[in-house]
């Protein structure tokens, strides 16, 4: 590096590097670094330049050593949610498999609007020594590569063929990852050669720069038309998404129900927007929600949909709200603002409610609606608390989640992801403290379990180091990316895992039975090609990696184990069996589209098509 008068010469990466390293962000007064640091694996394709770059700025960005390019982002992913998208971390892959290991996490990330950036190794721009060790060729187009299959999973895209480049793409790149409406990953290609060739940036280009998130005013004529709306309404609610936590607006969203008496139900990325006592909370809505929500939902003739996409979990596949219910889509994101002929609110969720609060006044919701509400929250609480409950009844997830939550801190983290899971910890927890869950169901994505946790775990050490970090995992999503466990040990960041073994793919086979079909390859005694199903040893697996480990037999001795858990310093892993026919949560399932066969030997196949097709009578069509 040499620096003359009003320029400095640095390399690409170095460049990158300084420029991340003086993005700075102002949150509630202070400011703090945009970029809490990296994740690496170093390879022929960045560990050259980019990983010269990285060495003295260390204690500033630290970089964390990843086992597995996925599982890095899926952490970067946890980091920025916890962050409530405010902070991201970087990822950087090498050439080749390493950056293809990112796509799924990239996907992840675009699916549930997360900032995270990606610097990938890629090919020489020269093509001197072309082909090279790990390039995919394609003979009719040289310039295509592994990175560009990274176009579809990312919010920005770009391949850095000029130092100068930089300049454009990096503020480009971080003004779309601090984006509310546009959020997402995004995606910068390195060249091998370029990334370790010079140019004389602008020193300014450099200096400590403090950034905001932008909070949208709502339109003055959306929000009088939406007010005006609702002011008619009789039986209105409030779907409560995952935006609501994203615009730090949970006081707002809890002051808003209150003046106005409208019931509140919860997305799956909007659980622990409200905490489970507080009486406007009907419960979670959707697939796998709760019958009390899916019950108000259904009789509501006006909803306020605050925060959230509207996803097929969420919605029924669109059929949990009345077919001539009106809606009204208060949204950062004109894209889910306007889904299903929305009444449009485009704006920041605190700013929107705040202005339609004040449109409202002293308007209220008859009394009567609320009361129906809340009879049936507590219903749904009463067979949550039953279904929770573990005596002379198989093991279950419910049963395990319930001990938990029993007996965790009101700020500890939960993280779970895929498989049954999110279903039951969506439908059994009973919020503690707001934004405490972390269910990834955005892509639903098996193995951002414990790499998530490791993520979310990082950013809570920066925030909150007395809490804990409670990772719900199946036998199938930990067999798949487990290798964090070993992450968390060398990093010191203490997570609590809980393995609840069913002996496969559970969630699955318990969808192909209900589909009318025969157990097939989805539980390991399901499966034609093994010949010998045996149990896998996690704890002994969970101890090789360094975690403290033990196998419980019932959900009393989780409880205990748990606790020990707890007051441990170092992660710790336990292990029970649940059983996978029996414990699931049986209620609170809204209709959910799916495909199955129209033409069949089978009569149990045809006679759950038609049951499917007869929950299609309340799908809305689009209006």
């Amino acid at each position: 590096m040499t620096q003359t008068g009003s320029s400095v010469r640095l390399t690409v990466a170095q460049a990158i590097v300084r420029y991340l390293k003086n993005q700075f962000i102002e949150i509630d007064g202070v400011e703090t670094r945009i970029c809490g640091g990296g994740f690496g694996i170093f390879g022929h394709g960045n560990v050259p330049c980019l990983g010269e770059a990285l060495y003295p700025v260390q204690k500033d960005l630290p970089l964390y050593r990843g086992q597995n390019e996925q599982s890095m982002g899926f952490a970067a992913a946890a980091y920025a949610k916890y962050q409530l998208r405010r902070r991201f971390m970087f990822c950087t892959a090498s050439a080749g498999p390493g950056t293809a290991n990112l796509l799924t996490a990239a996907a992840l990330a675009h699916a549930n609007r997360l900032p995270m950036l990606m610097l990938c190794g890629d090919t020489f721009l020269t093509r001197l020594p072309d082909p090279v060790l790990q390039q995919l060729e394609h003979f009719g187009n040289p310039t295509l590569g592994v990175n560009d299959a990274f176009k579809a999973v990312s919010r920005y895209w770009d391949r850095i063929t000029h130092p100068a480049q930089i300049l454009q793409s990096l503020p480009a790149a971080l003004a779309t990852m601090l984006d509310p409406a546009d959020c997402g990953p995004a995606f910068i290609g390195l060249p091998q050669d370029v990334q370790g060739w010079a140019w004389d940036y602008p020193a300014a280009f450099f200096a400590k720069r403090v950034h905001r998130i932008r909070r949208q005013s709502p339109d003055s004529l959306e929000i009088a038309e939406a007010a005006n709306l609702l002011r008619g309404a009789k039986r209105p609610v409030i779907v409560a998404g995952g935006g609501v936590q994203y615009s730090g607006a949970a006081g707002e969203l809890t002051a808003f129900a209150e003046t106005h008496g409208i019931p509140v139900v919860e997305t799956i990325a909007g659980r622990a927007n409200l905490l489970a006592t507080h009486p406007l909370n009907i419960g979670p809505i959707g697939v796998t929600g709760s019958d009390s929500a899916n019950a108000i939902a259904g009789e509501a003739d006006v909803v306020l949909a605050v925060g959230t996409r509207l996803q097929d979990f969420t919605t029924g596949s669109w059929t949990v709200f009345a077919p001539d219910a009106r809606l009204i889509g208060l949204n950062a994101g004109r894209h889910d603002a306007a889904k299903h002929l929305s009444l449009t609110i485009v704006g920041d969720a605190r700013s929107g409610l705040l202005a339609l609060d004040a449109a409202l006044g002293d308007c209220g919701t008859d009394e009567s609606w609320t009361a129906h509400a809340q009879a049936e929250r507590r219903i749904w609480d009463a067979y949550v608390a039953d279904n929770v409950a573990h005596g002379n009844r198989p093991n279950s997830y419910a049963q395990a989640i319930g001990v938990v939550n029993a007996l965790c801190s009101p700020r500890d983290r939960v993280v779970t992801a895929a498989g049954g899971l999110p279903a039951e910890v969506t439908a059994n927890w009973r919020t503690l403290g707001i934004g405490t869950v972390d269910v990834e169901f955005g892509f639903s994505c098996m193995g951002y379990e414990i790499a998530g946790g490791w993520g979310a775990r990082i950013a809570q050490m920066e925030a909150e180091p007395d809490h804990d970090t409670i990772v719900f995992v199946g036998d199938g999503s930990y067999l798949l990316m487990n290798s964090d466990i070993y992450s968390s040990v060398l990093t010191d960041k203490k997570l609590i895992v809980l393995v609840l073994d069913n002996g496969g793919f559970a969630v699955i086979n318990k969808l192909q039975n209900n589909t009318g079909q025969d157990s097939f390859n989805n539980l390991i005694a399901d499966c034609p090609t093994i010949a010998a199903p045996f149990t896998v040893d996690f704890e002994a697996h969970a101890r090789a990696m360094g975690a403290i480990a033990e196998t419980v037999t019932n959900p009393a001795a989780l409880g205990e184990a748990f606790l020990r858990a707890k007051a441990a310093h170092k992660t710790s892993v336990i292990v029970m069996q649940v059983d996978p026919y029996d414990g699931w949560t049986t209620q609170g399932h809204a209709w959910w589209e799916i495909g199955t066969a129209t033409v069949t030997d089978s009569p149990d196949v045809r006679a759950r098509h038609a049951e499917v097709e007869a929950g299609r009578a309340r799908q809305r069509q689009g209006v």
